[in-house]
Parts: structure tokens; C-alpha cells; sequence
């Protein structure tokens, strides 16, 4: 009798003959059927062929030619344009904002004495099993108002780290791709703690003289996948932008004025994880110098669900400190958020193979009342490459179970939160960067970009590569060499 070991085996093997039939059915069927269409036609004579040309009329023939056309030319003109992503560049961090495990402790210790703060050593040997544990290396950044006792939370220094992290980054990008400020159509900019008067949009348009007509938005509160949500909101300003348009996406979070000084454990986890960063990225309706063609953006949002609208919330504790209080449910909710977007999106990119064992695996749970266990589809057989949000250890162990990724599908994720830390809505331009510096991009390879923010959000991006990098220029430059890094679960230092 054959055992379920040597079954599986087996299937396993017919797998890939399975997706290769199903994913080209309408090939497999249409192949005997023009083979049985030519056969016949052989078979006619000259003769007969004749008499059928001569009994169609000319209105026959005109209506043949002109509908197809019409419509080829209607759906031509009503298609969405494709969007193309030119270029991009994330901030380099700089050697002086570097904080090492020690250099953290020991400035959370001495916030300890600080008038009107409220952490105190209980708090500070919280952070150090949290930091521990982290996922994160000693070479992550804070901005420089984080090196002072006490830290600078003011105007003057969160604008500082603001002009700093975004000009960097736009400086590079507008270097790599060649295009002026002024050929900039659209400018999206996304932050969601620090939104001061004037926005950022007002600050780059005056940094770079850039045309009174463009068309700008921030985005603020919109949590760590509100660069998705940017790309998603450039991309629909550009199907009514003149063709060839440019858009300018810029994501960042900006720490200086987040610092918290409180005791709470559920608000003192983002002092141990953001770390400052962000991103500038070029998008066009012209494909011409164009490196990745953008596919999908998939936003889903569970706010209506108390639980999840407030799993990440911005208040005040019990002493008048201001911080981000995290829920202990907030895997639980993510994980629910992500189901949403796996629904939403997958039906858009799995091949037909995937599908139809989803679509089986769904039928047979209802007619066995949930006796079957479900079918999770192999998100391999669409993209090539994954971008999960680096919001933490937990939640890329998460997504990695979810998705049944493998160790090297996360490795982006890892490495990017270990050398670069939370950096927000901007992780997943890190994780870009990663893959291209190691040289695994290949021509046509497709790119899955996931995010989670508050609200609860859970928002995906598809990409294909249309050029890979040429070299590992960017945020990676320095560092390439040394990674990929072992990680262990608990750091000893």
C-alpha cells in the first residue's frame, strides 16, 4: 500500500505538468481544433470556395472589417495607460546618526533623569529584551535631535531631519533619472506623525523651484503603507495628466518629534524600532528609460472594526506623553488584514492553476462544513520577488507563514530591517534595493510589494521588471558585501 509520504511525493511531481496544462488551456484546446479547421478547409475545392465568396456581400464584408476595428480602436482610446516606474532612490544614511545597541541604552537611561520625563529603568530594561529580540543591527539611524539629552522634539529640529532625509533622496533620484525639477508634473508626498504648515510638498517645490502649476498632495496619518497608497494616488493623477507626465512619490516618517518619554510598554515599542529613512520615486506614462512597469495597486482597509482602527493609535498616557500605542492584537488584526488583500489581489495575478485548486479547495470546505483544509495558493507561481513592510521581526515571521515563503523569499525584508530598522512607508524601497544590489533582478521578474499601516491597512503593489540596476548603487552600496547576516532570536551583546 502506498504510503502518504510517497502520495505526496507524487503529487508534487505532477504539479508542474498540472499548471502547465491549465495556465495554457485556451493553447491545449486550440491546437487540435485549428489543426481540424485546416484539415477541412484541404478538403474543399477551389470551386467551392469560390461560390462562398461570391455569396457574401459587400456589407457583410464592410461590417466584418469596420466593427473589429471600432472596438480594437474604443477599448484603445478607454484603457487605462500603463504606468511606469523610471527610477528610484532611498536616503543613505549618514555614519554620525548611527545608534548602536549600547549607544541607545545608555541615552534611554539618562532620559531617565530628565525633568518631566516618566521612563524609568524598569522601561529601559523592557526596551533592551525588546531590542534584543528586535531583528535589528547595530548600524541603524536616528536623526540627530535623537543624540541630545534631552532629545529635540521641536519645529526647528523635525524640519532639519525632514529637509535632510527627503532633499537627500530626491537629490539622487533626479541624478540617476536626468530629469529637471521643472518637467515634474505631479508631487505626492507621504508622512504620517509630523505634518507642519508649510507641507512638504510647499518645502520641495521651493527647494527646487519647481512649476506653479504641478499638482501636489501630502499624506499624513496614513500610517507605514501610505507609500503604496502614494504610488496608487500618483498613478490615477496620471491617467488625466498629459501623456509622458512625470510624478514625484516621496515617503518618509519623521521621528524627531515621536520620541516617547512615558512608561508605557505598548507605547515604548516604536522607540526601539523606527529608525529614520525614506524614499523618492519617478513615475511616468512613458515607458521610454523605464526600469519596472507597474502592474497592480491592491489597497484593502478593515477600519469599520473598533479592534482594528484602534490597534494602532496615536494618544496620550495616563501623564501627558504623547507616543503610538500598539495593540497586543496587532498580528492577529494584520493577519486578518492581509487574508482581505490576498483575496482581492489574487484572482488579479495567480496563474489559472492556482486558482482553480483555491476554487476547489473553497467548494469542498462548504460541502464538508470545513473538513478540508484550505488551499493556500502558491503566490511563487505569480512573482519572483517579495517587498514585505520591515515593521518587525514578528511581522515578517508572520507573513512568512501566511504566504509559505521560504527564508530567502524574506530575505529583503530581514536584512533591510536589521541594516536599516522600520523606516516606515519607505522599508519596502530598502528591500527593492536589496535584491537589485545582489544582482537577482532578471528582465520580466515580477515584484510584490506589501505594506500595513494604521487604520488597519493592508495595501500590495505588483511590479515587472523592465530593467534591472547595473550596478548596486543606492542605499546598499557600503553595506552589500556583508549581507546576507545570521539573525539570531535573541542578540547577546
Amino acid at each position: 500500500m502506498m504510503s502518504s509520504s510517497s502520495a505526496a511525493h507524487q503529487l508534487r511531481q505532477l504539479k508542474p505538468l498540472y499548471q502547465h496544462v491549465v495556465n495554457n488551456f485556451v493553447a491545449v484546446l486550440a491546437a487540435p481544433l485549428a489543426v481540424a479547421a485546416a484539415v477541412n478547409a484541404a478538403r474543399v475545392g477551389p470551386d467551392e470556395l469560390l461560390r462562398w465568396a461570391q455569396a457574401l456581400r459587400a456589407a457583410h464584408v464592410f461590417l466584418a472589417l469596420f466593427v473589429p476595428a471600432a472596438a480594437a480602436t474604443l477599448y484603445l482610446m478607454l484603457r487605462p495607460r500603463s504606468v511606469y516606474m523610471v527610477d528610484y532612490a532611498c536616503f543613505r544614511t549618514r555614519p554620525n546618526c548611527r545608534v548602536p545597541f549600547a549607544t541607545f541604552l545608555e541615552h534611554a537611561k539618562l532620559v531617565t533623569f530628565v525633568e518631566g520625563a516618566s521612563i524609568d529603568e524598569r522601561s529601559v530594561r523592557f526596551m533592551t529584551r525588546l531590542l534584543e529580540r528586535s531583528g535589528l543591527g547595530e548600524e541603524t539611524c536616528l536623526p540627530p535631535a535623537h543624540h541630545y539629552i534631552p532629545p529635540y522634539r521641536n519645529m526647528e529640529a523635525s524640519r532639519a531631519e525632514v529637509e535632510l532625509v527627503i532633499f537627500s533622496a530626491i537629490d539622487d533620484l533626479l541624478a540617476k533619472t536626468g530629469v529637471s525639477p521643472g518637467a515634474i508634473d505631479i508631487l505626492v508626498v507621504n508622512c504620517s506623525l509630523f505634518a507642519p504648515v508649510p507641507s512638504f510638498t510647499d518645502m520641495i517645490i521651493r527647494r527646487y523651484g519647481m512649476r506653479p502649476d504641478i499638482r501636489n498632495v501630502h499624506l499624513s496619518g496614513m500610517g507605514c503603507s501610505a507609500g503604496l497608497i502614494s504610488v496608487g494616488l500618483a498613478r490615477n493623477f496620471l491617467q488625466v495628466a498629459p501623456r509622458g507626465a512625470h510624478a514625484l512619490v516621496v515617503s518618509t516618517e519623521t521621528i524627531t518629534p515621536n520620541y516617547y518619554v512615558g512608561k508605557e510598554r505598548a507605547m515604548l515599542l516604536p522607540n526601539c524600532l523606527f529608525r529614520m529613512g525614506g524614499a523618492a520615486v519617478l513615475l511616468s506614462t512613458s515607458r521610454a528609460r523605464a526600469r519596472f512597469r507597474l502592474s497592480r495597486v491592491v489597497r484593502t482597509l478593515t477600519g469599520a472594526q473598533d479592534g482594528a482602527y484602534r490597534c494602532v493609535f496615536q494618544e496620550e498616557d495616563g501623564e501627558g506623553h504623547r507616543g503610538i500605542n500598539l495593540s497586543k492584537d496587532l498580528m492577529a488584526i494584520a493577519g486578518d488584514a492581509l487574508k482581505a488583500n490576498i483575496t482581492a489581489i489574487g484572482p488579479l495575478v495567480l496563474p489559472a492553476s492556482e486558482q482553480l485548486l483555491f476554487a476547489l479547495s473553497f467548494m469542498a470546505r462548504r460541502v464538508l462544513h470545513r473538513r478540508v483544509k484550505p488551499y493556500l495558493p502558491d503566490f511563487r507561481t505569480a512573482f519572483e520577488h517579495f517587498c514585505i513592510h520591515a515593521g518587525g521581526r514578528a511581522v515578517i515571521d508572520e507573513l512568512q507563514r501566511s504566504l509559505g515563503l521560504s527564508d530567502e523569499d524574506v530575505e529583503a525584508s530581514r536584512m533591510a530591517l536589521h541594516r536599516f530598522g522600520n523606516t516606515s512607508s519607505s522599508s519596502v524601497w530598502y528591500e527593492l534595493a536589496y535584491i537589485e544590489a545582489k544582482g537577482r533582478m532578471r528582465k520580466g521578474d515580477r515584484v510584490w510589494m506589501i505594506g500595513f499601516g494604521s487604520g488597519f491597512k493592508c495595501n500590495s503593489a505588483a511590479w515587472e521588471c523592465i530593467q534591472p540596476a547595473r550596478t548596486a548603487e543606492g542605499p546598499w552600496a557600503e553595506s552589500i558585501c556583508r549581507y546576507p547576516v545570521d539573525i539570531p532570536e535573541v542578540l547577546k551583546h
